[in-house]
């Protein structure tokens, strides 16, 4: 059988895992520090290495790369109590066979064992460190809900792999997908995220793909799609759910060839860009329905990711919380504190808004109140105020005007930029947009009488006929 060398500072883990690897017929040989181990591994003696992070001499993680240099084919199981994203991602990049956090369940451990032995011993250990060891960590959480989704991000950081990210509105889902980018091969490119909500439906191909200039009126000069500002890059797909069929059969095309022409373009662009998806939505539910093709779902969701929501990770609230007071304090809010009884209530609470919630009450902790130490009767307090308003029943509120609708959808589909500006020649897209189910309605109205239909609209009729043809509405006399 296989010798295996376990390193552990803590004398009763070193004996469980001795007697547990034992059993199963291994020769087992433990040590308290890394010298010893580094010595052993010198001498060429062992099969395999199971080592803690945090050692009394040396860190774990930092003797992985010396190994690899004088064993390449020797693997390395890592174990750490200090469970964080940059934990398991740093040990990935660095070359260890996997990662374990304590506490981890013994079979586990087992079962990491038998396949680091089973596997063949061909993967060389070229794992190059990732610089900044005190960068801020993009995700918090300990929970044994987000040590798998870390296992997880971990294993897909060296790969191009596409994802799908699922999970209720406030659960981390662009961070997800930022540390998918920062950590991973392609953290030199750009990170681009669309909000598909938010871009009206007539935009949204020319929004992904670019156009030419001259492809539709308005359209004054070139302008770059998102695959294209991609380029190099990560392309964040977010609210994938809430686009529409046509642009799902165009996205469709892209991802089995690989390739995609603008809006009005003839030569075809390389897609070179790695997509995450997201939603809040049950994508299967909108497949039943028709609204999502299936096809397209298995393109995306090649490794689904679900977050939990907060109230399935509420061992994480208190470290949630001290990281949004600290990130306060540097904003120039006073500096605060959250007493016991104060968090317990935290923890009880259901977060119907997930971590979104919980960082805006944190925020108004530090904003509104005098003293240092935060009790319950403030969090109470706080809570009963963020409750949502009652339901107004559908009848009792007033219709938005035109103007409205209009006004909110546009402040929406600039928001979707973030800090880009649209493409230019947003002035003629949005009116065409406007234009194609004004004329549509009317002509359905008139049924398909373009003399009548151009009254209604106060056009010329060649006008009408040409917008008819620019916009390729179908016309059918007689409609009911």
């Amino acid at each position: 059988m296989a010798t295996i060398l376990v390193a552990d500072d803590d004398r009763a883990v070193r004996t469980v895992l001795s007697q547990a690897l034992g059993r199963l017929g291994h020769d087992v040989r433990t040590t308290g520090n890394a010298a010893t181990l580094w010595r052993w591994v010198s001498d060429g003696d062992g099969d395999l290495v199971v080592t803690d992070v945090i050692m009394p001499d040396e860190n774990g993680l930092d003797l992985i790369p010396r190994i690899k240099k004088v064993r390449p084919e020797l693997r390395v199981i890592v174990m750490s109590a200090h469970n964080t994203l940059l934990t398991a991602v740093k040990a990935n990049e660095r070359g260890a066979f996997d990662y374990l956090p304590k506490p981890f369940d013994l079979n586990e451990l087992v079962g990491a064992v038998g396949r680091a032995l089973a596997e063949p011993r061909q993967r060389a250990a070229n794992a190059g460190e990732k610089a900044g060891e005190d960068e801020s960590l993009p995700l918090i959480g300990r929970s044994p809900a987000m040590q798998e989704i870390y296992r997880t991000l971990a294993r897909l950081m060296a790969t191009d792999l596409t994802v799908m990210i699922s999970g209720e509105s406030g659960t981390g889902k662009e961070l997800v997908a930022r540390a998918l980018h920062e950590y991973g091969k392609r953290r030199n490119g750009p990170f681009v995220a669309v909000n598909v909500a938010a871009i009206p439906r007539e935009l949204i191909e020319s929004e992904l793909f670019g156009h030419e200039k001259g492809a539709f009126t308005g359209a004054v000069q070139r302008a770059a799609g998102r695959f294209e500002q991609a380029a190099g890059g990560t392309l964040f797909l977010d609210e994938i759910g809430d686009m529409p069929i046509e642009a799902q059969t165009r996205l469709l095309r892209v991802l089995q060839e690989g390739e995609y022409t603008s809006v009005g373009g003839r030569s075809a662009l390389r897609a070179d860009v790695r997509i995450v998806a997201a939603t809040h939505r049950d994508l299967q539910q909108l497949i039943r329905r028709g609204q999502f093709r299936e096809d397209l779902f298995y393109r995306l969701n090649v490794v689904p990711i679900r977050l939990p929501p907060l109230r399935e990770r509420t061992e994480d609230i208190p470290d949630l919380a001290r990281h949004f007071l600290t990130l306060c304090a540097r904003e120039g809010l006073p500096a605060k504190n959250l007493d016991q009884p104060a968090l317990d209530r935290m923890r009880r609470h259901s977060w119907p808004g997930n971590v979104r919630e919980l960082e805006n009450l944190v925020r108004r902790l530090s904003a509104l109140y005098a003293q240092d130490v935060i009790g319950v009767e403030e969090i109470e307090s706080e809570l009963a105020k963020g409750r949502p308003p009652a339901e107004i029943p559908a009848d009792a509120g007033q219709v938005d005007s035109l103007s409205t609708a209009v006004e909110r959808q546009l402040v929406q589909y600039f928001a979707a930029h973030r800090e880009a500006l649209p493409a230019a020649g947003l002035y003629d897209r949005v009116l065409r947009e406007v234009e194609r189910p004004l004329i549509t309605l009317t002509l359905t109205a008139t049924r398909g009488n373009q003399i009548r239909a151009a009254q209604v609209l106060g056009l010329n009729r060649n006008t009408l006929r040409k917008k008819i043809r620019d916009l390729e509405i179908p016309v059918v006399r007689g409609l009911k």
